[in-house]
């Protein structure tokens, strides 16, 4: 279907739309807040992260605060880019098929 082209099929999981969501509505998130907010298991949220990571649309920041590490994920521009093309997809898609 060609009206599906401009859908990125990193943003098909419901969790890293969630991700990408928080992130973009955020300046960032740590990941326990990210947990939360999803409802995800440690691993489910690292994998997706991680992912997102990969493939240059978020950032993360290690660090401790007192003894306890925290990391802290951001959106790249790239991120930015590719999740606002793929929100403009699914609009322009909903506008012409509903």
């Amino acid at each position: 279907m060609d009206q599906l082209n401009g859908f990125n099929k990193a943003f098909e999981s419901k969790a890293r739309l969630g991700i990408m969501s928080i992130l973009m509505a955020n300046e960032s998130a740590d990941f326990t807040t990210l947990k939360s907010l999803l409802g995800l298991t440690d691993g489910n949220l690292a994998g997706h992260t991680r992912n997102l990571e990969e493939l240059g649309y978020i950032r993360s920041e290690k660090r401790f605060i007192g003894r306890k590490p925290n990391t802290t994920f951001a959106v790249t521009e790239t991120g930015r880019d590719a999740f606002a093309a793929h929100i403009a997809a699914l609009e322009s898609f909903l506008k012409n098929n509903c």
